[in-house]
């Protein structure tokens, strides 16, 4: 079960970035920075800071989604040592710096780092849960 943890903190950066997008919205729409029919189709009206933010929430979609179905089956499989969970963790940690970058200055190349770091840490998470497979 050692791979609940850092799946649940996976979780969280995802609903604190939902969340923030939410908030960074209705105070969009509050201020009159945006109307409702100028974003019934499309985010681009929206301030660049929540544009920022609502990018970063979309990619918590994409290789995330690998993360969580190769926890489930790292944990059904048995595949959840030691090594797992500090892969596990590292694949968190990278999102979370990748996040903070993409929501703030937003500078590529610099962005490209975890988010390529956290690849790697995922395909070699992989990698192990094939190996167990394998010995199944």
């Amino acid at each position: 079960m050692s791979l609940i943890y850092p799946v649940l903190a996976q979780v969280l950066l995802t609903f604190v970035l939902i969340f923030r997008m939410g908030s960074m919205r209705i105070s969009a729409i509050r201020s009159r920075q945006v109307r409702f029919r100028d974003v019934a189709l499309s985010g681009d009206a929206y301030p660049e800071d929540e544009r920022k933010v609502a990018n970063n929430v979309r990619n918590q979609f994409e290789t995330p989604v690998l993360f969580y179905v190769l926890c489930g089956a790292a944990i059904h499989l048995g595949a959840t040592g030691t090594l797992m969970t500090l892969l596990a963790w590292a694949y968190v940690v990278t999102r979370v710096v990748h996040s903070a970058i993409h929501v703030t200055h937003n500078r590529v190349p610099q962005r490209f780092i975890p988010f390529l770091l956290g690849l790697i840490v995922l395909v070699l998470m992989w990698i192990v849960v094939v190996a167990r497979l394998m010995t199944v």
